[in-house]
């Protein structure tokens, strides 16, 4: 029988998997041209509700108070509208790999935030952390604009780097100002109402595109492609990650999300949609360096990405 700590690690590496994944196709998916950014959010949103409502018929249900229903409402905002909806308009404007290496910030960004809000001390070692990666964010910016520096090309690339940092930060708001509240509930109830409120939000600035889609021009790989990142990279990701916050300390778990950068860039150079020079393998290097020496911290771990 499989313990429960290898339950942990296998359910990270699996999430962290289908996440490095979810750049690399959410590109391919915009590049065919008859699916915009809002679409795809569209999709992703709408369609995980769905799989999360249907998966809490066949699981015990919780009753929820109005206040937390509330709090529920709040925490979908950063967590999956302002994160997911941002991540994917900045993938659309960088290169997935870009994406994905920025990505790796989310443990340094959760611990600036518990800082000043859980008053976590920041010690020399997080802050060599912080410095190191950092200079790999430096990095992944003069990868991507020394060719058209100046150009519209270029400062697109820059406003998607920006945009995933943002996304990011988004969900690590989310993480340590509800990290307490999101225990009270199993992963299907706290998920069918958050996508649930999400979809709400977000579907109104959607529906113009996603309505006026010509669906039988829609080649069969962009489905497919459409359903893994529902249902791999949202819908099982979702179940996965408490697995392994449950059965693993949050420093090791944590540094699975380091596993997002090395997937995407296998599978973009496979695909043909991007390309992977010396100074992003700097880049991701000096990245995970940062990330380890902050996880490697006394003080509290941190949580993995979304």
């Amino acid at each position: 029988m499989i313990s429960e700590k290898i339950k942990g690690h296998l359910a990270m590496l699996t999430a962290n998997i289908a996440w490095g994944l979810m750049a690399p196709l959410s590109k391919s998916i915009m590049m065919f041209g008859a699916i915009g950014y809002l679409s795809l959010v569209s999709f992703r949103l709408a369609g995980a509700a769905i799989a999360f409502w249907t998966a809490s018929f066949f699981v015990k249900r919780e009753k929820v108070p109005p206040r937390d229903l509330f709090l529920m409402f709040v925490a979908s905002l950063f967590a999956i509208v302002f994160n997911q909806a941002i991540f994917i308009t900045g993938v659309s404007m960088t290169s997935p790999i870009n994406a994905s290496i920025v990505t790796t910030f989310l443990p340094i960004i959760t611990m600036v935030i518990s800082a000043f809000y859980l008053k976590e001390p920041i010690t020399f070692k997080k802050l060599l952390g912080v410095i190191i990666g950092g200079g790999g964010a430096v990095l992944i910016i003069v990868s991507s604009t020394q060719l058209d520096a100046g150009s519209s090309a270029s400062n697109r690339n820059l406003m998607g780097i920006l945009l995933v940092f943002m996304a990011q930060t988004s969900y690590a708001i989310y993480f340590v100002f509800f990290k307490k509240f999101v225990e009270k509930y199993s992963p299907v109830t706290l998920m069918k109402w958050m996508f649930l409120f999400a979809s709400i939000v977000y579907l109104p600035f959607g529906q113009s595109e996603f309505l006026h889609i010509d669906y039988s021009t829609i080649p069969f790989y962009v489905y497919r492609d459409i359903a893994f990142v529902v249902l791999g990279s949202t819908f099982f990701t979702y179940l996965m990650v408490p697995i392994g916050q449950k059965n693993l300390r949050p420093t090791v778990a944590s540094m699975y999300n380091n596993v997002q950068p090395i997937v995407a860039t296998i599978a973009a150079a496979v695909m043909g949609i991007d390309t992977f020079g010396p100074l992003k393998g700097i880049a991701i290097a000096l990245v995970f360096m940062g990330v380890f020496i902050v996880n490697r911290s006394k003080a509290k771990g941190l949580s993995p990405n979304i």
